[in-house]
């Protein structure tokens, strides 16, 4: 027998790409239970992120005109990555194998065929890959893959061009269940999992409607909040920085001793003012960059829950809608 898939598609107010979202996923599951590569159970679950539109009307519909699309709705907003763990962590129970993508078709659902080849092969997650930006502006390509080298170069692990498009087994997802930070960053934790894994790549498509819900502002929080959240290494360079500057101050001192002792003055008040701005502001990052770290800490000793579920939608709610 087939093993059972679910699509987790994560919502924030998503009513102007959903109905063609649900369309192109209900025919995807439809070709690949044909071919007898997933069971009859498999399903779609949307997962509404505390929309403020008619996303959660829409998903009821979809559920009630098909019962293949299920759907979970969150208390409130918690964020695209909170609204992935829920859905991943709904379908843990219910599926052998779980996709999580975005709903705004950008993704190749295409990609999906391969991904389950790639889970029969013995592989317990598949990355989805960027196979080129061709279709991104100059900067979006500059931005997006200097994140990644960023992130690799501060000591975070993360697969070069991939974002949220991924498979997972239930095995890898009982993995993911133990990482307990309140902290998410998905990218950075799943390769933490281990187990067998592939790639697959694809070419991502233009979004169906509507804007971006990441400009850049939103990119350089996220990418903070991946950096800090994986790894140290900031604040190893914190303590390296200080110890550069103080070799500098030491070889001015030097300097300055040797200056007076050939009777030459020194008139340094715009080397000073430089230095002081200078040391100033390195003073003024460096605390910055320990707050992070020190907020996240209190928020994970606080130990709230990441988000809260206050309706699933299943194929049994049937009869109640």
């Amino acid at each position: 027998m087939s093993d059972t898939l679910y699509i987790v598609v994560p919502c924030y107010n998503e009513e102007a790409v959903l109905p063609e979202t649900a369309r192109r996923l209900g025919e995807k599951l439809g070709e690949l239970t044909a071919s007898g590569k997933i069971s009859d159970q498999s399903r779609v679950l949307f997962v509404n992120d505390g929309s403020g539109d008619a996303t959660w009307s829409i998903i009821a519909g979809l559920h009630r005109a098909d019962p293949r699309f299920s759907g979970v709705d969150l208390s409130r907003n918690r964020g695209h990555q909170n609204a992935m763990l829920a859905g991943l962590m709904t379908a843990r129970d219910r599926a052998d194998m779980v996709i999580s993508m975005d709903a705004d078709l950008q993704d190749d659902i295409n990609a999906v065929d391969a991904m389950v080849d790639k889970y029969y092969e013995g592989c317990d997650i598949v990355y989805g890959v960027r196979s080129a930006r061709e279709k991104d502006t100059f900067f979006k390509r500059f931005t997006a893959e200097g994140f990644y080298r960023l992130m690799a170069f501060l000591g975070a692990e993360t697969v070069f061009n991939h974002a949220d498009y991924r498979l997972m087994s239930r095995r890898a997802l009982e993995g993911l269940a133990q990482f307990r930070e309140v902290n998410l960053f998905l990218r950075g934790i799943v390769p933490m999992i281990g187990y067998i894994t592939g790639y697959v790549s694809y070419e991502r498509g233009e979004r169906f409607a509507w804007e971006s819900k990441y400009p850049l502002k939103k990119m350089l929080s996220f990418a903070m909040e991946g950096i800090t959240s994986l790894s140290t290494k900031p604040i190893r360079y914190i303590t390296l920085l200080g110890f550069l500057v103080f070799l500098v101050s030491i070889a001015m001192l030097i300097y300055s001793v040797v200056r007076w002792a050939n009777g030459a003055t020194v008139l340094g008040w715009a080397s000073v003012i430089c230095s002081v701005w200078a040391i100033g502001g390195l003073i003024l990052l460096s605390l910055g960059i320990i707050g992070e770290y020190v907020g996240k800490i209190y928020l994970e000793t606080k130990g709230r829950p990441r988000f809260l579920i206050r309706e699933v939608l299943e194929e049994r709610d049937e009869e109640a809608l």
